[in-house]
């Protein structure tokens, strides 16, 4: 069975066929937004709230999503290691 992650709102993507998870702070990552939504690969999951995680997904479709990246890492089980 494939693991899903809630990205919100009802969301789920699949953990299997997720490539990275970024905040969308930087101008790099809102590149990433702008070139997705010209190629008609963005999937919009915010439900008209800020975005506040990137999920890039091995499909080279881009995901936003409402809920914070360290939440989503958490969720993952991912610990965050520190210098």
């Amino acid at each position: 069975m494939t693991d899903l992650l809630d990205i919100g709102f009802g969301n789920l993507v699949s953990t299997m066929r997720l490539i990275a998870l970024v905040t969308p702070d930087s101008a790099p990552a809102r590149r990433l937004i702008a070139d997705a939504r010209d190629r008609g690969a963005l999937i919009d999951a915010t439900s008209g709230k800020k975005t506040r995680s990137i999920l890039v997904m091995d499909s080279d479709h881009i995901v936003l999503s409402a809920l914070e990246t360290d939440t989503l890492r958490d969720s993952l089980g991912v610990n965050e290691e520190k210098d």
